[in-house]
């Protein structure tokens, strides 16, 4: 079904992510009179940005509307709230698309029927457009609706389509919750700083500015993550003697598998 102003692209939820993703559908080339955003209350410059854009607003479900697609952007921890509202959006050809951490595709059917549906868990770097993205879609998505939900979330960055729904929480747990690892790394790295005898306002600069400028290496090199680690390690330097101690047996590799099984863990919870 082509999202239109009678057949919308429903937004439940115009927070951090619903909104980043709002900013860039409406950057590139969406509509905004095809939009539908259901938020009982969204920020000053959400309610601005979606009127400039002649984008329709409700503070709950409307009657009288079948949607294209309804994009989920809620915590899972409202969803019981939020869905049985949600129903009457639902038409033969709608797509569901949820970014709830945990919430099956079973748990979401039985809140608004057999349907279309797509699990989806972008990270926060969606709101400067780097983020990424994993889906996964039931066997009532066809090709075209794919498609389409494919675009809707490629405006944060790229997308990576799993083949099982249990994968789901397994990319939530290394690229959904990543970008706090990435940011605890900063932390650490400015407080090591610290303790050697440096300002801690320049320490946390010198962390800060290293892990943004080797991340955008990382994302502008063709290399591999780990040759570009290897090329900037001289045999006896001083990088090496700090991986020694980072890659030793029982140092990180452990401690991120343990990290990133407690948020798989975690997303499963959610789930039930």
């Amino acid at each position: 079904m082509p999202v239109s102003a009678s057949t919308p692209l429903v937004l439940v939820g115009a927070g951090n992510m619903g909104g980043a993703m709002l900013s860039g559908w409406l950057k590139n080339g969406v509509d905004g009179a095809s939009v539908l955003v259901i938020d009982p209350g969204p920020s000053e410059a959400m309610a601005a940005q979606m009127k400039e854009a002649g984008a329709r607003h409700e503070r709950s479900a409307p009657e009288g509307v079948t949607a294209a697609i309804v994009f989920i952007a809620v915590k899972p921890q409202v969803m019981e709230t939020v869905l049985p509202p949600l129903k009457a959006l639902i038409g033969p050809e709608t797509v569901i698309v949820s970014v709830a951490a945990g919430k099956t595709l079973a748990f979401l059917a039985q809140h608004l029927g057999d349907a279309g549906m797509v699990r989806a868990m972008p990270n926060t770097p969606a709101m400067i457009g780097r983020g990424v993205t994993g889906a996964y879609a039931n066997d009532r998505v066809t090709d075209s609706m794919r498609a389409e939900v494919h675009d809707l979330l490629k405006v944060s960055g790229p997308v990576e389509w799993v083949e099982r729904e249990e994968d789901i929480d397994a990319v939530t747990a290394v690229s959904g919750s990543g970008p706090a690892y990435v940011f605890y790394l900063v932390e650490c790295m400015a407080e090591a700083g610290r303790k050697l005898g440096l300002p801690a306002d320049l320490s946390m600069r010198l962390a800060r500015e290293t892990v943004a400028g080797a991340g955008e290496l990382l994302h502008r090199s063709p290399e591999e993550a780990s040759r570009l680690r290897q090329n900037v390690t001289s045999p006896g330097g001083t990088t090496a003697a700090a991986l020694s101690v980072l890659m030793a047996p029982e140092a990180m590799q452990p401690l991120f598998d343990k990290a990133i099984a407690a948020a798989r863990l975690r997303a499963e919870e959610l789930g039930r």
